[in-house]
């Protein structure tokens, strides 16, 4: 063979297997149904505790919601498709009425920036301060925004990347009452 047809040859099998890689990698990442239907529980949340952002004195922890089910979102105030889902995720948040419970991790961002930023968009849901990105290393997060369903035990059902949409927070909210047992 050719030296040529071999560099062809490896390029095709590096995509192959990188294809084959991304697949696995976004179905254990993704609420996976266990028997009968039902989402299986993934991997437990890690946990955080941050400065609470506008409000001066206070912390953003995972350990206040124990027990109950609840959206991770990261987010920062420079990020173009947060710029675009945080409206979005504020009129939700808004509409549910206490219902879901929601907080956003601003990762890397400077805190002023980001009051403004929320405020301008009608945040009303506890935000908390990720500057060094620490908490978003724990999650695994690479690219801005991401956001983690957890149900009531704080483990991950689902996740998405990039911006959420009305559905997807709907899917996303499905299986952390579904996984709840």
């Amino acid at each position: 063979m050719s030296a040529l047809g071999l560099v062809r040859q490896h390029k095709i099998g590096t995509a192959v297997g990188g294809v084959f890689a991304a697949a696995i990698v976004a179905v254990s990442l993704t609420g996976s149904r266990g028997a009968g239907g039902s989402p299986a529980a993934g991997p437990v949340a890690p946990g955080f505790t941050v400065a609470a952002i506008g409000a001066p004195g206070r912390q953003v922890a995972l350990s206040q919601y124990k027990g109950k089910p609840l959206i991770v979102n990261f987010w920062a105030s420079w990020c173009a498709p947060c710029q675009r889902e945080t409206p979005l995720l504020a009129r939700w948040y808004a509409g549910q009425h206490g219902h879901v419970l929601l907080v956003g991790l601003d990762v890397n961002d400077n805190t002023a920036s980001a009051l403004k930023f929320a405020r301008a968009n009608g945040v009303s849901y506890p935000i908390g301060a990720d500057p060094d990105a620490a908490v978003a290393g724990k999650y695994g997060v690479a690219g801005l925004p991401q956001t983690f369903f957890l149900n009531a035990r704080h483990r991950i059902v689902d996740r998405i990347f990039g911006a959420v949409t009305q559905a997807g927070l709907a899917a996303g909210v499905r299986l952390m009452d579904a996984s709840a047992s």
